[in-house]
């Protein structure tokens, strides 16, 4: 008896894991040319999957978010994703985000179309995020690093500068 009541116990208890299904590489996200990418091509690679905001205290992350993908664009994949879910700090349409990254930062990582990160109209991407590390961003420039084989996710805050992070690869 004691074992069934175990069983039942943890069959019961909600997981972040149990939430999580499926693979990052299932899915497919539009990017600022109105394209869809499938995450599917980014196998094999580590991701830093970003929100990002063009109005933010944290907006110069860009300028360090670029200087990973130059120096380890080969095995890493930086992927931002607009937001206005903060004080509406992002505002703009894509093509203006697009041009305002260019001209100001110099990004040529990938950047995708502006997405909700939190909240009821959150991406399908964001809850898988969140459900795989019971993390939702906090602020623009959160970061979650998902590693090459997709088997492992870990949070940042806006805090933590992204050239820290490349520590933990």
């Amino acid at each position: 008896m004691g074992l069934i009541a175990d069983l039942f116990a943890k069959l019961s208890r909600p997981s972040k894991a149990r939430f999580a299904t499926g693979s990052i590489y299932d899915f497919k996200v539009t990017d600022m040319e109105g394209k869809e990418l499938p995450f599917d091509t980014y196998r094999g690679k580590n991701l830093l999957i970003v929100n990002t905001a063009s109005k933010c205290g944290f907006t110069p992350q860009y300028a360090d978010l670029e200087k990973l993908h130059q120096t380890y664009g080969n095995s890493l994949a930086i992927l931002g994703f607009p937001a206005n879910n903060f004080l509406w700090q992002e505002p703009g349409s894509d093509q203006e985000i697009a041009t305002f990254c260019q001209k100001n930062y110099g990004v040529t990582f990938k950047m995708f179309g502006k997405i909700s990160v939190k909240g009821k109209n959150q991406h399908p991407l964001y809850q898988w995020l969140q459900a795989k590390t019971g993390q939702v961003p906090t602020w623009n420039f959160c970061k979650y690093l998902v590693r090459n084989d997709g088997s492992e996710v870990t949070f940042f805050g806006s805090k933590v500068n992204p050239l820290d992070i490349v520590n933990q690869l």
